[in-house]
This record gives C-alpha cells, sequence and structure tokens, in this order.
C-alpha cells in the first residue's frame, strides 16, 4: 500500500507533464516559407525570439509545393509566397482567413561560379556567347517556384530562351537550383537576388543584379490559414513591422 502511494503522485506528475508537453507541441505554429526567403527569415525568425516571440516550425521549400499541400489538408498555419497567385488562390478556394500581405517585392540575379572566370554581362551578344559556353543553366521550375517563371520571363525577354532550353537544369525550389550552380553542376544560373547576395553564395559564386523591366515584378504575399495558433498571428504582424522591414531591405528586397 505504500508502495501505491509514494507511486501516485509521481505517476500524476509525468501525466501532468505529457499533457503539458502535448499541449504546447499542438499550438507550436507551422510556417511555411519559399525558400529564396531563407536568409532574410533567419534574422527575422532570431529578431522575434530575441523580442519574446514563441518557438516556431519553420519550412523552407518551393511556393508551388506548400500551395498543393495545403490544399491537401497539411496543417500549416502561415505561408510565406515567392509570389501573389499561390496564398490568392488559396484564399478564393476559402482556405485562409484572408488574402493576407504583400510583404516584399523580390528580385532575379545572374550567377556563376567563381572558378568558372566567366565575366557575367546583360548584353544579348556576350550573354549569348556565356549560354553556348557552358553545360548546363539552373534555374528553379517555374510552374511551383515564381523566380523560376521569372528566369524564363527573362530568357524571353532577351530572345534567349531557344539558345538556353536545351541546357536548363530545374531545380526543385530556387535554392536547389541555386546548388546546382555554386556546387559546380551548372555553369550558370538564375537566382533570387537574396540568394546571391548571402553570404554563403556570394563567397562561391559571382553575381550580377537583373533589371526589375526584364520581367513580371516579382510581389510576395503571406497569409493567414484558417484558425491560425496565436504564435502564427503575433509572427505574421512581426513580418509587417519595421525592423522586419529593414532586415528584407538589406537582403535585397524593396518594399511593397
Amino acid at each position: 500500500m505504500k508502495i501505491r502511494y509514494l507511486l501516485s503522485p509521481i505517476i500524476f506528475l509525468s501525466l501532468v507533464t505529457v499533457f503539458f508537453v502535448s499541449l504546447a507541441n499542438a499550438q507550436q505554429a507551422t510556417v511555411v516559407v519559399a525558400a529564396n526567403m531563407k536568409p532574410a527569415m533567419e534574422e527575422i525568425y532570431q529578431q522575434y525570439k530575441i523580442a519574446g516571440g514563441q518557438d516556431l516550425r519553420i519550412i523552407y521549400g518551393s511556393s508551388g509545393n506548400f500551395a498543393r499541400q495545403i490544399q491537401q489538408g497539411a496543417p500549416f498555419h502561415l505561408f510565406v509566397s515567392a509570389d501573389e497567385s499561390f496564398p490568392l488562390t488559396l484564399y478564393r478556394q476559402g482556405l485562409t482567413v484572408d488574402e493576407g500581405k504583400i510583404y516584399a517585392i523580390g528580385r532575379l540575379a545572374l550567377i556563376v561560379h567563381k572558378s568558372k572566370k566567366i565575366r557575367l554581362s546583360l548584353n544579348q551578344v556576350e550573354l549569348k556567347k556565356i549560354i553556348e559556353d557552358v553545360n548546363k543553366i539552373a534555374i528553379a521550375k517555374p510552374d511551383t517556384a515564381p523566380y523560376g517563371k521569372a528566369a524564363i520571363d527573362f530568357l524571353n525577354a532577351l530572345g534567349l530562351y531557344e539558345a538556353a532550353k536545351n541546357k536548363i537544369v530545374f531545380g526543385e525550389s530556387i535554392s536547389s537550383a541555386t546548388m546546382f550552380v555554386t556546387s559546380g553542376s551548372a555553369g550558370i544560373g538564375l537566382t533570387a537576388y537574396s540568394l546571391a547576395k548571402s553570404k554563403e553564395v556570394a563567397q562561391i559564386a559571382d553575381h550580377l543584379l537583373i533589371p526589375e523591366n526584364f520581367h513580371e515584378p516579382i510581389k510576395q504575399r503571406m497569409v493567414l490559414m484558417k484558425n491560425p495558433p496565436k504564435p502564427a498571428v503575433d509572427f505574421y504582424a512581426h513580418l509587417q513591422s519595421a525592423k522586419a522591414k529593414d532586415v528584407l531591405r538589406l537582403n535585397g528586397y524593396s518594399a511593397p
């Protein structure tokens, strides 16, 4: 009898602990973020945490894949997209709180591994020669990654898509397309300017910022899913703060 009496409080405390851990996990927000945003998002998340924000589960990938997963019932709470179309489609399907907010305007960049010793150029003749000389050209899948679509727009604007199309290799996201170049697998690539200027990429690859008139504006929208937990709502608000906007600007984004 004494043994039972001593064990009961222990069992009770264990059950209470399990309950609160389970409750905490249930309330943890999952934020899915376009891959181009990773360098900036890591800074913004640290900013948010220092200010007392709760832990978040942050996943990076392609906007199109995240949108499809949300449509299939994935338990995501905040979607930080690389474009407008995917969040607005989810809004029209009744899956979001509202139509969300445009939080940044993205930019496109041409990149090359430093070891290639290639001088990047936006001159049509010079860029055509570069395309002819390299083995592969890396871009993100245009149907799931907005920066991939912008890359195709850029090549078409210069009349170079036909020269490039047989050399294009597609990354599942903009970060995987960038890795084709930084690993040396592709001669050149088209990526997000924010990734091209990040410390990890800039020490391996040279880049050239592409003027905005060569492609449709890359308006990046974020949106809350229906019935979001409070941490997701709080982080959504933080992403609209002046401090977060400063980080975005320093990472190569324009204000909406």
